[in-house]
């Protein structure tokens, strides 16, 4: 990196700040500038949980089909892409039960939150005093009244049970939830610039090298002592994490290196 560059750097940085100036950027100088190499240890674990759980829906019309049985064994279904999470909720076939609507008692409506119930509601302008706080006359909204219709059950007190839809029951099932997770782990090798460690891995390096399996093994024989290290307690946390509640679908690993000549000596 020449002092041209940096200093362009320098100021393209500082125009994409609203309140910050360029003049001091523009007359520094620059006394000395160190070469500087930075590694990053990133490991990737993709891996698939599942877990079921109860749901339910208005109980449907008689009549309406309830699905093949299902085979032997857990459902197979498609991973997506690598590294991509995704959640997919798979119902379970001749699982379910029905049952009374518990938020309506059976009843297939209940009490509007509005109104509580009455049917209407105080009105906004008279505010129940049924004459107009500015003239004291009849309020002309209310027609004297001091209420006015619930406009959200219309006036009856109560609506439509939202859980059963006015069916009054509701049919609990089983489903199989699979959730697909890309966990990171990284690390960034020991450096002298005063810049916090999550600026430092979106930086772009060079890729040293890259490795890509069902299971990836800690790296060996590295130049760099700490990504040796930092790699072996990676893969120990992935493992000890991931392969005992979740299965381990594929692993990614690699080390780039990055921030060559970016530390500098200013005045």
């Amino acid at each position: 990196m020449t002092e041209e560059a940096a200093r362009t750097a320098l100021l393209r940085f500082l125009n994409s700040k609203c309140c910050y100036g360029s003049k001091a950027a523009g007359e520094l100088v620059i006394q000395e500038l160190k070469q500087l190499t930075v590694y990053r240890y990133r490991l990737e674990t993709f891996h698939e949980s599942r877990l079921s759980e109860w749901a339910f829906e208005p109980f449907p019309p008689a009549g309406r089909p309830r699905g093949a049985a299902p085979l032997p064994g857990p459902p197979r279904l498609p991973a997506p892409p690598p590294f991509r999470e995704r959640t997919r909720r798979l119902r379970l076939p001749h699982a379910a039960l029905v049952k009374e609507c518990h938020g309506c008692h059976g009843h297939g409506r209940s009490k509007c939150s509005v109104c509580h119930g009455a049917g209407w509601t105080r009105c906004v302008t008279c505010k129940g005093s049924r004459r107009s706080l500015k003239q004291q006359k009849r309020c002309q909204l209310c027609s004297g009244t001091g209420r006015k219709r619930c406009n959200t059950c219309s006036g009856r007190g109560s609506k439509t049970c939202a859980m059963c839809q006015g069916e009054k029951k509701l049919q609990h099932f089983k489903q199989l939830v699979i959730t697909w997770r890309n966990n990171v782990f990284e690390f960034v090798s020991a450096h002298q610039l005063d810049l916090p460690g999550e600026l430092l891995s979106r930086v772009n390096g060079e890729n040293v090298f890259r490795d890509e399996n069902v299971q990836v093994y800690p790296v060996a024989d590295f130049p760099e002592p700490e990504i040796c290290l930092a790699s072996q307690r990676a893969v120990a946390e992935h493992s000890a994490a991931f392969a005992a509640s979740s299965r381990i679908l594929q692993q990614r690993r690699g080390v780039c290196s990055k921030l060559r000549s970016l530390a500098s000596s200013l005045s």
